[in-house]
């Protein structure tokens, strides 16, 4: 007698056979190694092309895969997973064996945006230091980070020379300031023109942007900063436990 219907259709089927074999055989190569031929992985598998360039698709959009033109389809590098707690982002590239770099394109005194003072608990038009760096590893483009930090809290950090430096150790040994606490969103969103151009990307695609408001030991704000990472090179990391 026929087993009971599964509600798996035979064309699932082989569309999990063919994405099975693909995650398997992208976890034996290093990055920018060669995939097989979508013919070639066709006739491996004995299934459609198109069945094979569907999945191909799927691992493009995902950014495990990427193409070039008359060359065919490579690996692509690995994501950064990004832990959610409190370590500046020079911090977590070191941890990570990496050397982290920053390009300032924006850093001086002005009053604070109205959003910005009503997240910072400033009055409006109080002034904060507005720091607007790309922030590198190993000299590849990773982050945009719009960063927004007290005036008063930390005298003279417009005129830091931060391109090299850490912003949390900076405030830490300059200024004394010890964040220990941040609220944090993360939301998916898309590159535009300008923001593609420094990161290294197209438009329009993928990033993950993390909004955040951090306070001192003491629980006194200090700083907000609104991040785009690439969507391509970064995914998050939690440990969840039931309550």
């Amino acid at each position: 007698m026929a087993s009971p219907a599964s509600g798996v259709r035979p064309e699932g089927h082989k569309h999990e056979q063919v994405r099975a074999h693909l995650e398997e055989l992208l976890d034996g190569l290093a990055a920018d190694a060669p995939l097989p031929s979508e013919r070639e992985l066709a006739q491996r598998l004995g299934v459609a092309r198109m069945t094979v360039r569907q999945a191909m698709d799927r691992l493009v959009r995902t950014g495990q895969v990427y193409r070039v033109q008359g060359s065919g389809s490579f690996r692509a590098q690995e994501r950064f997973e990004q832990p959610l707690v409190l370590t500046s982002f020079s911090e977590d590239m070191r941890a990570r064996g990496l050397q982290p770099g920053a390009r300032t394109l924006m850093q001086g005194l002005g009053p604070a945006p109205t959003w910005v003072a009503r997240r910072l608990g400033l009055a409006a038009g109080a002034e904060v230091v507005r720091l607007e760096r790309l922030r590198t590893a190993n000299g590849e483009p990773m982050a945009l980070e719009r960063c927004f930090v007290d005036a008063a809290r930390a005298p003279g950090l417009a005129d830091e020379d931060l391109s090299g430096r850490s912003l949390y150790a900076t405030l830490r040994e300059r200024y004394g300031i010890a964040l220990g606490l941040a609220e944090q969103t993360v939301q998916a969103t898309v590159c535009d023109a300008s923001e593609a151009a420094l990161l290294g990307v197209e438009e329009g695609a993928a990033g993950l942007e993390f909004e955040r408001t951090s306070s001192d030991s003491q629980g006194r704000l200090v700083e907000h900063v609104r991040s785009t990472y690439r969507g391509d090179r970064y995914r998050l990391r939690m440990t969840l436990t039931l309550p």
